[in-house]
């Protein structure tokens, strides 16, 4: 809340959450980390977020545009400030020489290699809390990379759109447009804030997709992920997945695993699909979240949205716990996590910042 200029820490750190969204897909391999700098009278005074690698982190962007307006002030962060040098030097100490005096962060850093800034920040006496909007930041903009960070692979997000009867495609297997414009929008902005998106050779067969993040105008989004066409089948020279919009791969294989190895350098994975491949991404446990955009139509035959997941009895069905529901326009998109077993294991080794 805003108050003569000033602003809450808990107002602070969602401003920072909004500009650590802001920079997916222009970070990886290095987390979208956001930051603000607010004056020893709580009035912000500079708002980062992390640039392209090679490039200045959230808290240095914010320092500089705060800058002597930072002495005696605060850095709310989403993530622990590093503590290493990589292409750039340590968050950590440019906060202590800035003058920062308090710093409060949401999520603590997990890798082996950058953790440790708030032991730093409080040997040099600065006050420091951490798990302010730990949530957020772990649910929305931080959460591929920390998915990375802690199992050593991408993260999975299986996007489909169907109809109330969960038909991906009409009996005579036309499918644009299930649903309306706004969700399809909503679509194009989350894509072009991811690394990859992995389709089937059928899918590409069947629609032609060009598989681009795009603008209401049709316009392309300045950055594209790379398309991934998965399968065994022959894709035409002719397919508009072939044109030099977006970088893209093929991989002839059917193995989710053989798909997931061939992405290891990358973090925001999308799933989008045909229904096998879907399936197959399912039955290997390889799905990281469901992503629904769910029509207000019936169309009682077609497609389903996922085949073969590996469900025999309903005993075995793979069961979700729903993290968020929206209305887009006329249509509903529905997010939801895999309810596992046991802990997520610790990767051997982390990579170290590129």
């Amino acid at each position: 809340m805003v108050t003569d200029g000033r602003v809450s820490e808990g107002d602070a750190m969602a401003i920072a959450i909004e500009a650590s969204e802001a920079a997916r897909g222009r970070t990886s391999p290095n987390p979208p980390v956001g930051a603000v700098v607010l004056d020893a009278d709580g009035v912000v005074v500079g708002v980062g977020s992390t640039r392209p690698p090679g490039g200045a982190h959230a808290e240095i962007v914010a320092l500089q545009r705060a800058g002597e307006k930072a002495r005696g002030g605060t850095a709310v962060v989403t993530l622990e400030p590093c503590n290493h040098t990589g292409r750039t030097g340590p968050c950590s100490q440019a906060l202590v020489e800035a003058g920062i005096a308090r710093v409060v962060y949401a999520v603590s850093d997990p890798n082996p290699l950058a953790r440790g800034g708030a032991r730093t920040l409080e040997g040099a006496g600065v006050d420091v809390e951490s798990g302010l909007g730990a949530d957020a930041a772990e649910q929305g903009p931080l959460r591929a990379w920390l998915h990375k960070q802690r199992t050593g692979r991408p993260h999975i997000t299986f996007k489909y759109a169907a109809s109330l009867d969960g038909r991906s495609a009409a009996q005579d297997g036309t499918s644009q447009w299930i649903t309306g414009p706004d969700a399809r929008a909503h679509v194009h902005a989350q894509r072009a804030k991811l690394d990859a998106i992995i389709v089937g050779t059928g899918t590409v067969e069947a629609d032609d997709p060009l598989l681009t993040a795009r603008f209401p105008d049709g316009s392309n989004s300045p950055h594209q992920p790379v398309r991934v066409v998965v399968g065994e089948r022959d894709i035409a020279a002719s397919a508009r997945i072939r044109n030099a919009d977006a970088p893209t791969t093929f991989l002839r294989t059917r193995d989710p695993q053989v798909v997931i190895d061939a992405l290891a350098e990358h973090t925001d994975v999308l799933l989008e699909g045909g229904p096998r491949l879907a399936g197959a991404f399912l039955a290997a446990g390889l799905v990281d979240r469901v992503v629904a955009y769910i029509a207000p139509v019936v169309l009682g035959a077609g497609s389903a949205a996922v085949e073969n997941a590996g469900v025999g009895t309903i005993s075995d069905a793979k069961r979700f716990s729903i993290e968020s529901v929206a209305v887009l326009g006329s249509d509903v998109v529905v997010s939801a996590v895999p309810i596992r077993e046991g802990a997520v294991r610790e990767p051997d080794r982390l990579a170290e910042e590129k």
